[in-house]
């Protein structure tokens, strides 16, 4: 743990440093004359402003807790003195202690805490009918979940299945913290159930396949148009005699990756257009992130929130009321709560786990 903290404080003395430098510079009457580089050292200033002034809160703790243990060794002061530096190092120490754990937190997550908004994409896998009935089930856990927490939901596109379950839902979710809580969903889903197409009573295994992708600001990647090309075509599946005559349907091809979206849920080519290009610029900027994850990660062997999708990370078992997540082999014995929208011990969990890893990778 020591080595940790060495670490930790080694950082947040970097981030200091980094703080002064902005100050110094925003102070240059030649960065005052660039608005662009004035605004993006702000925005920098800003994000760093809470950590710099709860280290330098730390920073003077210690002080003073080094100052009442000078007082304390001095054989020549008065006991009531001394009794005074005692009650002082242990109120300081507990402070220093407080401050260097939110610091530490804050350090490892600091990443995933701006990104707000996340586009989920839930597709049906083995298990057929069944496989889309539990496919929807997950996406009213995640919508339940996402409307206590007070966050936007936007359906983006889906397909339905004959019994009334999802072969594919797409959907955003935006909110203060949704990619630190959300982000640790992608990947391979599994339940264990007498499937409502099941006469014989026998319990089925099925599953589904979770991607939660981090949406960017336009700002954060940058798509050059020529690298698209656009398909309009008319849409398929129910919708009326509307869907039907007019070609609303948008596919959008990335010719560098070969990434391809198409968006039909709406009546409006340029509502489906729309809805395309964000659903591309998250999809790249996964790419991106998870070739930088790589590289950053490449000497842990542990890995929460990749959404790799190959990977089974969760199994719902019905008969035992039973949820347990692979990752930290954790069972929870309280599945009708969970799919009910009740994730957040579950999560909790996870970010705990995920928080001890960074730490140690540090």
């Amino acid at each position: 743990m020591g080595e940790t903290r060495n670490s930790v404080l080694a950082k947040l003395e970097q981030i200091d440093a980094r703080h002064a430098e902005i100050e110094r510079q925003i102070s240059d009457p030649a960065v005052a004359k660039d608005p662009a580089r004035l605004v993006a050292l702000s925005k920098e200033q800003g994000k760093l402003k809470s950590m710099v002034s709860k280290y330098r809160q730390y920073k003077k703790a210690v002080a003073g807790i080094a100052e009442a243990e000078q007082l304390l060794s001095d054989p020549g002061a008065e006991a009531d003195l001394k009794a005074l530096a005692e009650e002082e190092i242990e109120q300081l120490t507990a402070q220093s202690e407080k401050l260097i754990e939110e610091m530490q937190n804050t350090l490892v997550m600091a990443d995933d805490m701006h990104i707000g908004s996340v586009i989920m994409e839930i597709r049906a896998g083995t298990g057929g009918e069944e496989a889309a009935l539990f496919a929807r089930d997950l996406y009213t856990m995640y919508t339940r979940y996402a409307e206590d927490q007070r966050w936007k939901v936007e359906q983006l596109d889906f397909s339905p299945s004959e019994m009334g379950g999802f072969r594919e839902v797409i959907f955003s979710v935006k909110g203060d913290g949704v990619w630190t809580q959300l982000g640790y969903e992608g990947g391979g889903h599994r339940v264990q159930r007498v499937p409502a197409t099941e006469s014989q009573g026998r319990i089925h295994t099925s599953a589904a396949t979770v991607a939660v992708l981090p949406e960017p600001e336009e700002v954060d990647i940058e798509i050059n148009p020529d690298d698209v090309i656009e398909h309009v075509c008319r849409s398929s599946g129910p919708g009326g005699q509307n869907v039907n005559k007019v070609s609303s349907a948008i596919k959008l091809e990335h010719i560098p990756t070969g990434i391809t979206v198409s968006m039909q849920d709406e009546k409006s080519q340029h509502k489906n257009r729309a809805k395309a290009w964000r659903l591309l610029r998250s999809r790249l900027y996964e790419l991106e992130e998870s070739k930088r994850r790589a590289e950053r990660d490449s000497a842990r062997k542990t890995m929460i929130g990749s959404g790799d999708r190959s990977q089974k990370i969760r199994t719902y078992n019905f008969p035992q009321n039973r949820v347990t997540d692979h990752r930290i082999n954790l069972s929870l014995y309280s599945l009708d709560r969970i799919l009910a929208g009740d994730l957040s011990e579950l999560i909790e969990a996870l970010r705990d786990y995920d928080r001890q890893q960074r730490l140690q990778n540090l």
